[in-house]
């Protein structure tokens, strides 16, 4: 979705409409693991305005995703959102080398006579995803020994694992 500059008011707009994810997906997709995508188009809802050059965005983004879990690495859906507020400056000519401040951190930019959403929106939408993807906060995860989902199935491995590079300690503890 573009937006002119120039048709952006003071007053407050309102837009809805729903992003495709396919390019998402790709770069989720070129992550190693890949942890996420999304299985339907991102529906945003976003209020938009100008102060000057600013350009103000209050919104959110909310979507249907699939994620792997990091413990038993099954896939499971969610329902993403994520509320968002974006502040976008012209971006200014700048001569030679520029120190890189937490301020500058902070700011967004837009350059030319268009706005394009869909990066942000990608943004957003990637920012609202969990730092860890796990199925279920008491995930059991997969069994080291054979591999089973210990979700699923009670398998029938030993439990204590030892390195045997530590076995000398086990035996001190023990007083073998």
């Amino acid at each position: 979705m573009r937006l002119r500059v120039e048709d952006i008011k003071e007053t407050p707009q309102e837009l809805e409409y729903v992003e495709e994810v396919a390019s998402l997906n790709a770069l989720l997709s070129s992550k190693v693991p890949r942890e996420y995508r999304f299985t339907e188009g991102l529906v945003v809802r976003v209020t938009y305005s100008r102060s000057g050059l600013d350009i103000f965005f209050c919104g959110s983004v909310a979507g249907k995703a699939v994620g792997t879990c990091a413990r038993c690495l099954e896939e499971y859906p969610f329902a993403q959102h994520k509320a968002f507020s974006l502040v976008l400056s012209p971006r200014k000519e700048v001569r030679g080398e520029r120190e890189l401040t937490a301020e500058a951190l902070q700011e967004s930019e837009y350059e030319g006579s268009e706005i394009d959403l869909t990066p942000l929106m990608h943004e957003e939408a990637i920012l609202g995803l969990p730092t860890r993807p796990l199925c279920r906060p008491d995930c059991r995860g997969l069994c080291p020994v054979c591999g089973e989902n210990r979700n699923l199935v009670q398998c029938r491995c030993e439990r204590e694992v030892l390195d045997p590079r530590l076995a000398v300690l086990r035996s001190l503890k023990l007083g073998r």
